[in-house]
């Protein structure tokens, strides 16, 4: 049963038309009020994953419901279709719980406060910000096991609860909800900074509706959909063919020995509107690698594909939905059943991305992105120091960013526009451990005429014994190239003993105890190159060299001698009588199998067993 909302008010909004200044005030008025969402959070918040990195996504929507401004897409209709109680004045909502409302956040560590911005009665929008927790309790520190079989070992669920009540805080509620961590004092400050950023944006849009009045800024929001739709639809005619085009690409493994794990999507345009279907992908796992995409979400995520590589000039909001059909099997990895686990999520995210450009770019080559928004790698390290307090820290790395039709792919750079990274000295002040190193890997991204991104190496020296956990991908199955590019390198994790003696160990580990003095090598995967890399110019491959980004061994990959102009012209000439003359759209590197006979040779690891389904699973 859906939500039910109260308006004291049921006079109509007027109809009003709306000049294009106008409209434009009103757009860079709530677009400035997301920037002040961002700026309060960060002031307010207490866990490096919000404060530091950035890991929360701020929205302000129309009085139905549709993003005007955001990143993530709206979530408030997924809640209002789940929710069965009352919207009223004076309420605020709060909630975790991925299968209440229908995947719009993705894992219980989200967590989503809403604010439905009342005036003289009438709803006239709404704002929600969510946030990444560093812990919500569960079995492991940090709340993410990557070993868990269901969403029960994965902390505390909040369904759609009020935090306000027609403006009466519910302070019990969170006294349960803080019980239930093991950093009640950065939770408690991140859900009041969640909170201080809804609020504020709905002073900005109350401040903005008395300005130009209730109808008129109803009017706009109204407006600003409808022309991010008729832009979309445009966009759509032009960059979308109706013969149906397919891709697919793989999760490594899910951390319990099993995969890689494939999603596939097929494309095509029917009218006006494109159809996107995930037939194909595999069954839901057993272990927490699932991925519960929302419908919409994944709409938000193929419009801003969409724009940023045919239209970037185009403004994103919510207004388009209606021209995507999106369609997941029920019991897939995409969908799964409850109460399957969703911590480690966060690789089929990426991959996400990775199909969208194989996708898009088929029918227009010239705008193909290789791979590279692959995963987004998190560290865990908890323990207790010498003066016997808890520390626990969670990070989020990055990894190469693919080459692209406009340049290289930037080095180690993070998935998401607004992340940051954790500042070095701010890790060494607040947890017991050094960063001896942090620089991008020499040689992991992809050779091209646009080189793929390097990946990081960040080596963590620990100064308290404690327990590592790692979740990352790109290990197994490498970042393809596109357009003669060739594949960006694989990620991979060293432990290095305080007595030297090292170890490879995986790239998705729970429960890893280390010692004063032990190291940890943290490398992550590169991006796939752009374009034939004979192609790039010998002296930037030189200057490349000389800045450590590619070794003088790796520039042989793009047929360059160092410091030697005829034997480089040689090379070249050599490399391309042995190739086939026409380059590959896609280079994958190595089939599967390949790739698993030659695992233990090339990684140090064994290879993942091919995953068994049960029946019922299998027949999704």
């Amino acid at each position: 049963m859906p939500a039910t909302i109260i308006e004291t008010n049921s006079a109509p909004f007027a109809p009003v038309k709306i000049d294009p200044v106008t409209l434009d005030i009103v757009e860079n008025a709530l677009r400035n009020a997301r920037v002040e969402m961002d700026a309060t959070l960060v002031r307010t918040a207490m866990s490096p994953g919000i404060r530091e990195q950035g890991d929360s996504f701020p929205l302000i929507a129309d009085r139905a419901g549709r993003m005007i401004v955001g990143q993530f897409g709206s979530f408030i209709g997924g809640f209002l279709d789940g929710y069965a109680g009352t919207v009223e004045d004076g309420d605020m909502f709060f909630l975790s719980d991925p299968y209440s409302v229908e995947g719009a956040i993705s894992h219980s560590n989200d967590w989503l406060v809403l604010l439905p911005v009342y005036k003289t009665g009438r709803m006239i929008g709404w704002t929600a910000m969510f946030g990444h927790q560093s812990d919500i309790g569960g079995k492991v520190a940090g709340s993410m096991p990557i070993d868990a079989h269901s969403i029960f070992e994965e902390g505390v669920r909040i369904p759609p609860v009020k935090i306000w009540r027609k403006g009466v805080y519910n302070e019990d509620l969170i006294t349960l909800v803080m019980h239930q961590t093991r950093k009640p004092d950065w939770c408690r400050a991140d859900l009041n900074a969640l909170i201080a950023s809804c609020r504020v944006a709905a002073r900005r849009v109350l401040e903005l509706s008395d300005r130009f009045g209730d109808d008129l800024y109803v009017a706009a929001t109204e407006e600003l959909l409808a022309r991010n739709h008729r832009a979309m639809k445009a966009l759509i005619a032009s960059s979308i063919g109706e013969e149906p085009v397919s891709f697919e690409d793989y999760i490594c493994d899910d951390g319990m020995g099993f995969g890689p794990y494939r999603i596939k999507c097929t494309m095509r345009r029917v009218g006006d509107k494109v159809v996107l279907d995930f037939a194909g992908t595999d069954p839901q796992s057993d272990a927490s690698i699932n991925f519960y995409l929302n419908e919409n979400m994944f709409k938000m995520f193929f419009g801003i594909y969409m724009i940023m590589v045919f239209d970037p000039a185009i403004l994103f909001n919510d207004g388009f939905y209606d021209l995507i059909e999106v369609r997941i099997p029920e019991g897939s990895l995409l969908k799964p059943k409850f109460p399957a686990a969703l911590s480690g999520r966060t690789h089929a995210l990426g991959r996400i991305f990775d199909i969208l450009g194989g996708l898009l770019g088929q029918r227009t080559p010239e705008f193909l992105n290789a791979a590279g928004f692959s995963s987004s790698p998190h560290l865990f390290y908890s323990g207790v120091d010498a003066n016997g307090d808890w520390f626990q820290l969670f990070q989020i790395g990055f990894g190469g960013i693919p080459g692209r039709p406009m340049g290289d792919g930037p080095d180690g750079h993070s998935l998401w526009p607004g992340f940051t990274n954790v500042p070095n000295e701010f890790l060494e002040r607040y947890f017991p451990l050094l960063i001896d190193r942090y620089e991008t890997e020499a040689d992991s991204g992809g050779p091209g005429l646009h080189r793929g991104g390097n990946g990081i190496r960040m080596t963590y020296r620990f100064l308290e014994p404690g327990v590592v956990a790692i979740h990352d991908d790109r290990w197994f199955v490498p970042p393809w190239g596109v357009n003669g590019g060739l594949p960006g390198a694989r990620a991979r994790k060293i432990l290095e003993r305080a007595d030297g003696t090292q170890t490879i160990v995986g790239n998705k580990l729970e429960d890893l105890r280390v010692g004063a003095g032990d190291r940890l090598h943290f490398i992550t995967w590169g991006g796939g190159g752009w374009g034939d890399p004979l192609l790039r110019d010998p002296a930037l491959v030189e200057k490349e060299v000389r800045e450590g980004l590619v070794t003088t061994a790796g520039a042989r990959a793009y047929g360059v001698v160092i410091g030697d102009a005829p034997a480089t012209e040689a090379l070249r000439a050599e490399m391309r009588a042995a190739r086939p003359a026409e380059q590959p759209l896609f280079d994958r590197g190595p089939d599967i199998e390949t790739l698993r006979a030659t695992c233990l040779a090339e990684t140090g690891l064994p290879a993942p067993r091919a995953p068994v389904w049960r029946p019922e699973r299998a027949a999704a």
